[in-house]
């Protein structure tokens, strides 16, 4: 499966990432390690020893390094062999593995999984709403089996949620919402708005609004390419104005493990203003996000993805209702990005040669 390589991936939530133990993960079909040197910062190199192709994240961490469990090479974060304790110590100049570019930013580890030139930390994605000075952060890991691009459908047509959360999440007037889609350069926007609605009972106490009462309930999604999703929801009473509500902000973060499985991180943010109950809010929501999206969704995708098998989506002419707008937008949107990114390095490739033989 082809991927685009010259963006910001999330790696991990920053926690689990540690000086203690090495943490291995696949992205983008590719396994990694990541762990934390002597000064804390996060690191991350390709998991797999040069010289017997033992996963490094077997290893264990003294100081700046990384120590291969198997003969016990030594790489720093930059991926170089530091220390050889075979022979005369001699370091083979092969001695080394890949490093990628990471970042630490919104309490997320990002990783660059292309050209380490091209990786511009100013590329990264506006989370703001992870930021644990300002914000109680609910947050969550799942594996799913199945294709990134179903997440990022799924997140984007959430009318799913009138019929797949029918008892948990949804009501009888999402499908009906009133939206509108809008592309801002290589992002995309999908604006959803209920009127009269009667929400699920958990979300009231979220939007802080009277339990029962009809509202007009916003869901406002914003994707960012490959798959990085921040939902804003709120509600105010029946035919008040949205400036008297708040937004709720969820993220929802998606990076391919394989071409089949996926790694998501989601959470749900309140002000930290709010004090001692919006640090109560934060965990009682997430945990009650956490049970549809694992007990609903997750095997939804699943079962999807079976059913897709290794066909290409395309080729399987779905057909297209009002719901999938934004998210046919967004997968047209990353499909010229990986296009363009080809294109470039097929030109690159061509080039080689030529300047060889002139």
């Amino acid at each position: 499966m082809a991927y685009l390589m010259n963006c910001w991936y999330v790696a991990a939530w920053n926690h689990e990432v540690t000086n203690e133990r090495p943490l291995a993960r696949t992205l983008l079909d590719r396994p990694v390690v990541l762990f934390r040197d002597a000064t804390g910062t996060a690191q991350a190199l390709f998991d797999r020893c040069p010289h017997r192709f033992a996963p490094l994240s077997l290893g264990t961490l003294d100081g700046d390094t990384l120590r291969c469990a198997y003969h016990g090479l030594e790489f720093n974060g930059a991926g170089a062999c530091t220390r050889n304790p075979h022979g005369n110590g001699t370091i083979p100049k092969a001695a080394k593995v890949a490093a990628f570019p990471v970042v630490e930013r919104h309490s997320l580890i990002w990783i660059w999984m292309g050209d380490p030139a091209k990786a511009d930390p100013a590329a990264i994605p506006d989370f703001a709403c992870l930021d644990p000075d300002s914000q109680h952060v609910g947050k969550r890991y799942l594996r799913v089996k199945a294709n990134y691009l179903l997440e990022t459908d799924n997140i984007m047509d959430l009318s799913h949620i009138q019929f797949l959360h029918a008892s948990t999440l949804g009501s009888n007037a999402v499908a009906q919402a009133t939206t509108e889609v809008k592309e801002d350069g290589n992002t995309v926007w999908s604006l959803r708005m209920t009127h009269g609605e009667i929400m699920p009972a958990f979300l009231y106490q979220a939007m802080g609004i009277e339990s029962g009462i009809p509202v007009d309930r916003w869901i406002d999604v914003r994707w960012n390419a490959p798959a990085n999703m921040l939902l804003l929801a709120g509600a105010v009473p029946g035919g008040r104005p949205r400036g008297e509500g708040r937004d709720t902000p969820t993220c929802h973060l998606f990076t391919p493990e394989t071409a089949r499985t996926t790694h998501y991180w989601f959470s749900i943010s309140f002000p930290k203003a709010m004090g001692p109950f919006g640090a109560q809010l934060a965990e009682e929501q997430i945990e009650g996000l956490s049970v549809p999206f694992r007990t609903e969704d997750l095997p939804m995708l699943e079962a999807q993805q079976n059913a897709i098998g290794d066909a290409d989506f395309w080729s399987l002419k779905p057909i297209l209702l009002a719901g999938d707008a934004a998210g046919v937008r967004a997968r047209r949107v990353l499909e010229r990005l990986i296009a363009a990114e080809q294109t470039a390095q097929d030109a690159i490739a061509k080039a080689v040669p030529e300047a060889a033989g002139a």
